[in-house]
């Protein structure tokens, strides 16, 4: 089981990895066509809406409610020697109905209702659109880019639901995969289709909406050949419909709460200066990179290994699996963490500083990133953390823990936004989902689900040893800000090359002296 959990998470790690490296440098091409200006907010934001309900119908709440129903159902169809998987299939048949009726109506209100959706998370620009302000096009152009975008939500909460389908299958590299198909169509429409627009961020949009249907279509070879590939059917008050709405209502608030607190920071950032919800955009998306790799990566692969170890009553493997999760995010994570601290400004330079990207939003990002920073390892905890309820079919406790989380969020918000402006929300959502990985933590502890082991701990203080000797090297080896405005493109990128490698390796060093080896990474 230890060798099958490794090798699904590498597997999972590295089409992540690829769909990363793609999403960076569909990064790079926005930022060098509309970098941090207006459009940029507007279009960012007209993104954000979509993907922020992607998260609940798809990748989100509804995964972490459909999987464990779905292991349970197939498990049902092992044990009973059906090689055909009827109910499985069955309940698949169910879910995609009713879930496809579901966001269609919500798709085709979502387009029609787009100007009503930027007036509630845009607030700021619909009042300076109400009283013709200076930048009232904000609130019209992000109503018209909004109907594009927004059928982005169709095609990706069925392309979820196949990914879910197939994930639980044990197949989890085409679902890990599928996202870069995304990154290729945005990237192709901005280079090759931006000068079809008078606008390059019409050409954004309509690649995202290409993105969404060519990873629909993607995942239907892929269920034909596993056999599951069924007529969608209405069944509202199916038992196993019924399982995954009971298990879901809960769910869509508290899986998502760092997408809702994402929502809020984009609510009031909307009365802040130009440039803040893009400086927050790129800030995110380069905290994203790491925690996607590794974060959400070891949690695809958890999530439906917990679902079958609770469905079958192995507690005993059920802990060992969330302390394994546990070990691999604090090794990856702590040095991402140390890395990112200390060449934020550099990675922001050599990944975006071109067109209309200047060193004055290399500076505006990194304060953003410094302070996101401090919560990746929590948003990490929680990828891993939540998935200890949701196998175990608790969505109650969870969302109790997530509306603390959100309250405490609005409340740090409140109390950083008029003192330190975008960044102070940015350090906001930290310090929420610090309060969120504990309390999942906490709660876990108290109903004896799960516990850190001592080797763990230890193991932890190891790491943050490591990624600290690791930090001071690098910190060391680069140069101060100044000068590396100084140097060529090629000159920075062998630069920031030769301080990322001596990281590695005095990371990896350090390991070893502290005495970290293999089998510190197995399911014992």
């Amino acid at each position: 089981m230890s060798r099958k959990l490794v090798k699904s998470g590498i597997i999972v790690s590295v089409m992540t990895l690829i769909s990363r490296v793609l999403g960076l440098v569909r990064d790079v091409v926005i930022a060098s066509f509309i970098g941090a200006s207006a459009a940029a907010d507007v279009f960012f934001f007209a993104n954000k809406i979509p993907n922020f309900l992607r998260r609940l119908f798809g990748e989100g709440a509804f995964a972490q409610a459909f999987v464990p129903v779905l292991s349970e159902y197939h498990e049902k169809d092992i044990a009973q020697g059906d090689d055909s998987n009827t109910h499985t299939k069955q309940l698949i048949a169910q879910v995609s109905g009713t879930l496809g009726v579901i966001v269609t109506i919500v798709t085709f209100v979502g387009v029609i209702a787009s100007p009503i959706l930027v007036a509630l998370f845009g607030f700021g620009w619909f009042l300076d659109w109400f009283n013709g302000g200076e930048t009232a096009d904000k609130f019209t152009l992000a109503s018209a880019l909004l109907k594009i975008t927004f059928p982005y939500l169709w095609f990706i909460t069925l392309t979820a639901l196949a990914g879910a389908v197939l994930n639980t299958l044990g197949k989890f590299a085409v679902a890990a995969f599928t996202p870069v198909l995304l990154n290729v169509c945005i990237i192709s429409i901005a280079l090759v289709g931006h000068s079809w627009f008078e606008e390059p961020q019409y050409a954004l949009a309509w690649g995202v909406f290409l993105g969404g249907v060519v990873q629909f279509l993607f995942q239907i070879p892929f269920l034909i050949r596993a056999g599951v590939l069924v007529k969608p059917l209405w069944a509202w008050n199916a038992p196993g419909v019924i399982k995954v709405r009971k298990l879901i209502i809960p769910a869509l608030f508290g899986v998502s709460v760092t997408q809702i607190n994402l929502l809020l920071d984009t609510l009031i950032a909307s009365f802040l200066i130009t440039g803040s919800i893009s400086w927050l955009y790129y800030a995110d998306r380069l905290l994203e990179f790491p925690l996607g790799l590794f974060g959400i990566g070891i949690a695809t692969v958890i999530l439906p290994s917990l679902a079958r170890l609770h469905a079958t009553k192995n507690t005993s493997e059920f802990t060992q699996t969330l302390d394994w999760g546990i070990r691999v995010i604090n090794v990856f994570g702590w040095p991402a963490l140390a890395g990112l601290m200390v060449l934020a400004q550099p990675i922001i330079m050599v990944l975006f500083m071109r067109g209309e990207f200047t060193s004055y939003e290399v500076t505006q990002v990194s304060f953003a990133l410094f302070a996101y920073l401090s919560g990746l390892l929590s948003f990490m905890f929680i990828k891993i953390l939540a998935p200890g309820y949701y196998a175990r079919q608790d969505t109650k406790t969870p969302v109790k823990i997530a509306i603390k989380a959100m309250v405490a969020n609005m409340a740090f918000n409140l109390m950083l936004a008029p003192f330190l402006g975008y960044v102070g929300l940015a350090l906001a959502t930290s310090m929420s989902a610090t309060l969120n990985a504990y309390l999942l933590y906490h709660g876990l502890k108290t109903n004896s689900i799960f516990q850190l082991s001592k080797k763990t701990k230890v193991f932890i203080v190891k790491i943050v040893l490591a990624a600290g000797l690791m930090a001071a090297i690098v910190y060391w080896l680069s140069p101060e800000f100044n000068v590396w405005l100084q140097l060529t493109v090629l000159e920075q990128l062998i630069k920031l090359f030769y301080c990322i490698l001596a990281g590695v390796v005095s990371y990896f060093i350090g390991l070893i002296l502290l005495g970290v080896r293999f089998q510190d990474f197995k399911v014992t």
